[in-house]
């Protein structure tokens, strides 16, 4: 997969749904993260970039600290702005600098992302340690936080069939135990689901066994199974969109379940 056409084309559409916003005389409140207004996602989502840009970029082996403001190359004067890791939700409209600021940072995590071999080592939060974990992760972050700021100031457009396959099996693989760990979510007693595409090949069974998480065979059946297209499946396990959107088989009690059993960071 090239995530780094994908990369560029959704932080292009995410900033083109944040400056939707400049017009109005306060930002708007994100109703997939009702904590934060539009100002609050920009500045995350820019803030991430030039965090990962820094790491990319000096291959570091050790996180940089959040704490280092000049990571962030903010501007002087940032009336308005949220800063990074600050309070939210932030009042008041959407400054434009703060979105020219996003673009800027965008382009040159692109631009790393660009000419940096994905195979180098670097710290990641994952047990993956290289370059292409954060261009799978950040692509799909910007994919996710793109339909936010598009369900924000209208309707979203669903995401890229490919790469919502992508997201859905890196959730499996790799937010599924990061979540259960961070969370200390309870035991699994043997909870089955099967999630199928219904708009290409591809689905995912998970079953849950103490603090073991097991994938299973593609046709294999589960206990319950979520059908839906590839973008859909993946705003729902991504916390975007909720489970009635999905024709589910099965007992409903477990879809339940399975959101407390892989919580919410």
């Amino acid at each position: 997969m090239d995530h780094i056409s994908h990369f560029r084309r959704e932080v292009r559409a995410f900033e083109a749904a944040a400056r939707r916003s400049l017009n109005a005389a306060e930002a708007p409140v994100v109703p997939s993260c009702p904590e934060w207004t539009m100002s609050d996602l920009v500045v995350h989502l820019g803030g991430v970039h030039r965090f990962v840009t820094r790491v990319v970029v000096a291959g570091l082996t050790e996180p940089p600290p959040v704490t280092d403001i000049d990571i962030y190359a903010l501007p002087e004067d940032r009336t308005g702005w949220p800063l990074p890791g600050g309070p939210t939700p932030t009042p008041g409209p959407l400054p434009s600098g703060l979105v020219d600021w996003f673009a800027a940072g965008a382009s040159e995590l692109a631009d790393a992302f660009g000419r940096t071999p994905a195979a180098r080592a670097v710290w990641t939060w994952s047990a993956e340690q290289s370059v292409g974990f954060w261009l799978r992760m950040q692509t799909i972050e910007a994919a996710l936080h793109r339909w936010d700021a598009e369900h924000t100031v209208g309707s979203a457009a669903p995401m890229h069939a490919e790469l919502a396959a992508d997201a859905v099996a890196q959730h499996f693989t790799v937010m599924v135990p990061a979540r259960r760990d961070r969370r200390q979510a309870p035991p699994g007693s043997g909870e089955h689901l099967r999630f199928r595409r219904t708009d290409g090949p591809g689905d995912w069974t998970v079953r849950f066994f103490g603090d073991e998480v097991r994938l299973g065979p593609a046709d294999e059946p589960g206990g319950v199974e979520l059908a839906g297209t590839a973008s859909d499946l993946a705003l729902f396990l991504w916390g975007r969109i909720p489970a009635d959107r999905l024709a589910i088989t099965g007992d409903h009690d477990t879809v339940d379940r399975y959101l407390a059993l892989v919580p919410s960071v």
